[in-house]
């Protein structure tokens, strides 16, 4: 299937990532379809999406017309299988376990058509241990999108074990009529390529915390200044969402059994007491003040 034959598009998981990447679709002349099992979540990601787009359309970048068009192609449902009968297309962005995603592309398999494609969002779960769940692993890929997806134009595409060429290709061209630019990875490995580099300076800043080398602050303000980097490590943390990187490091530790996988003591704290970053006003930072002050363990 070539991206060009993509009419419907569902997406499965309304959180932030889930929601801006269905709203791409919308914007790029997709019919639409988000799915979440909370009719709350869905509202919330609806409005939310409604209040980027008309920055757009107040900045000049976008028409009043223009916007109403996508918003008209953007569907939201608490019924999976309305979401993804017809459906060409599926991205999947639901919470970072395997278990879960595995159940997700099970029922999948059977609400969509044969034809259809269907890709994880993940950013650290191989496709190859999700296809497995479906009957067309050909068809079932990694397309990892970035924080936030209106905004960040990277998506990498993986080929798992089973993926055919056309698959990603489909991918890969249906990233362009988003307006993203993909990146194609012929080998799947755990974290990709940007998690992986991210990873590796990211794992050094919890050692250099966890050895009481310096604070996170500091830390985070040496990577800002002398290292050129717009965040910190652990205020990339706060914004992409402390559970994110939490369950991640927990799905690996799982399969290596290795202690320098697990999750840093200073994440598990601010997980276990629900400190998530951004999106619940506090992490390694408290965003209720501006600008925001460290937390403490």
């Amino acid at each position: 299937m070539s991206a060009s034959e993509i009419q419907t598009l569902c997406v499965t998981g309304a959180g932030q990532m889930g929601s801006q990447i269905a709203m791409l679709g919308a914007l790029a002349g997709i019919e639409t379809r988000l799915h979440d099992i909370s009719p709350e979540q869905l509202e919330t990601a609806v409005a939310t999406n409604r209040k980027h787009i008309q920055r757009r359309v107040d900045k000049g970048k976008m028409t009043d017309d223009e916007m109403a068009g996508a918003f008209e192609r953007l569907t939201a449902t608490s019924d999976l299988t309305a979401a993804a009968t017809g459906a060409d297309f599926v991205i999947e962005a639901v919470v970072e376990r395997l278990d879960v995603k595995r159940a997700v592309f099970e029922e999948l398999d059977r609400a969509t058509p044969e034809h259809a494609i269907l890709a994880t969002n993940s950013s650290y779960l191989m496709s190859s241990e999700i296809a497995s769940a479906t009957q067309r692993p050909d068809r079932v890929c990694n397309m990892h999108f970035f924080f936030p997806p209106l905004v960040m134009k990277l998506v990498e595409v993986v080929k798992g074990e089973a993926t055919s060429e056309s698959t990603a290709e489909a991918a890969m061209t249906l990233a362009r009529r988003m307006g993203r630019h993909p990146v194609l990875l012929h080998k799947e490995l755990p974290g990709f390529l940007v998690n992986r580099i991210l990873r590796a300076i990211v794992n050094e800043a919890y050692h250099l915390l966890d050895s009481g080398v310096a604070s996170f602050e500091d830390i985070d303000n040496a990577c800002r200044l002398g290292l050129n980097h717009p965040l910190g490590p652990f205020q990339l943390s706060d914004f992409s969402g402390l559970d994110i990187g939490y369950n991640a490091r927990q799905e690996i530790f799982a399969r290596t059994g290795r202690p320098e996988d697990a999750p840093p003591r200073a994440l598990a704290v601010r997980v276990e007491r629900g400190d998530l970053g951004r999106k619940t006003g506090r992490g390694f930072y408290d965003y209720s003040s501006e600008p925001p002050t460290s937390t403490e363990d």
